[in-house]
């Protein structure tokens, strides 16, 4: 388990901005910790599940222009087996199981309408334990789980000594 501070927070906001930034960069920006502190910090940060810096794609950059989110109602017993069915759908981009109305949530990236139309009707809805689907096309994304920070009451809670402890 990592025991997280408030430099840790500093580190991970500065990836956020830049996941290439060097060490030498934020030492720099930080002040007062040194490159080879904050490459030991990154690295077992990674180790430990806290973060992993990856490249982000743009579906939009590739013609995915259309995002749509599909709940899924299905069969008590068949939850996860079809949730990891829609996981394998490469223009599936978000899986979730939830607790409620609504069994699983998933994202949909597609050229247009009538392509999330067609993967909704002729693949979603035909596989097996699927029993209804509810979908909203997206237009607009202010926020996604990449842009996520630390939230800064928990950075303003912490003392420079204190640490929270960060599970994978």
């Amino acid at each position: 388990m990592y025991e997280f501070d408030r430099t840790d927070i500093k580190i991970v906001n500065l990836l956020l901005e830049d996941g290439r930034m060097s060490a030498s960069e934020m030492s720099r920006r930080m002040g007062g910790i040194s490159e080879r502190a904050i490459r030991y910090r990154v690295d077992k940060m990674i180790e430990e599940g806290v973060f992993q810096i990856s490249a982000v794609v743009n579906p939009e950059a590739l013609g995915f222009k259309i995002k749509a989110d599909v709940w899924l109602e299905v069969e008590a017993d068949a939850v996860l087996e079809v949730a990891r069915k829609m996981a394998a759908f490469e223009n599936v981009t978000y899986v979730a199981c939830g607790i409620g109305q609504n069994d699983i949530s998933i994202q949909v990236a597609a050229k247009d309408t009538a392509e999330i139309y067609h993967f909704v009707t002729e693949v979603v809805r035909k596989v097996p334990g699927v029993r209804k689907t509810t979908t909203s096309i997206v237009p607009i994304v202010l926020k996604d789980v990449y842009q996520w920070r630390v939230p800064e009451r928990i950075a303003k809670e912490l003392s420079e000594n204190e640490t929270i402890s960060a599970s994978k």
